[in-house]
């Protein structure tokens, strides 16, 4: 992403009939709540809050897109797997998550991110299983790469990996912007 990338917020959609209509490309990203999501878009765009984030776990109960370039959008997922959320809305969000992942054909990249620091969750594994059962195309992004040493990282992605049965893992810190350029690449490439 260059310093000319223009984002900017387009909607938060709570019903599949609010979604955007139109064929724009779409990377997904997705993960347990407070695992960094809105602070990896941020980052990733170089832009500060245009996803919200917070020290509340369970803030997005909403899909949200993001317009990027006028080409194609990111839409951040609500998180899984936070107790203190209602149970009513926490399956609703399972089910609009669902159908999302299932049934948009403008979705070209899943982002599944972890954090680097722990061991992936049940519903990681849940995800990880249905994204490949389901033969969506997915990368593995491990944040807050920056709170561990290098070979803590290394020993974490590796351990990652072999708990999600994958060849790699990204190492990404939304702090430094380790990773940025690698997840920048990935996502063109799938765009492409």
């Amino acid at each position: 992403m260059t310093k000319d990338t223009s984002a900017e917020f387009v909607k938060s959609a709570f019903k599949e009939e609010d979604w955007p209509l139109d064929a724009k490309p779409e990377i997904a990203f997705l993960g347990r709540s407070n695992v960094g999501k809105s602070s990896l878009i941020n980052s990733l765009l170089a832009v500060h809050g245009l996803a919200r984030t917070s020290s509340t776990p369970g803030r997005t109960q909403s899909l949200n897109f993001f317009l990027i370039d006028d080409h194609f959008r990111f839409v951040d997922l609500p998180g899984f797997g936070y107790a203190k959320v209602p149970k009513n809305i926490r399956s609703t969000w399972g089910e609009m998550v669902t159908s999302y992942l299932a049934n948009r054909r403008q979705l070209v990249l899943s982002i599944h991110i972890v954090d680097s620091r722990h061991e992936p969750t049940k519903q990681d594994l849940q995800l990880h299983e249905w994204l490949e059962h389901s033969n969506k195309s997915r990368l593995i992004v491990a944040t807050k790469s920056d709170k561990l040493s290098n070979n803590e990282l290394r020993k974490n992605l590796e351990h990652i990996s072999g708990v999600l049965k994958v060849d790699s893992v990204l190492a990404y810190s939304a702090k430094t912007g380790k990773g940025r350029e690698q997840l920048w690449r990935a996502i063109k490439s799938a765009i492409a």
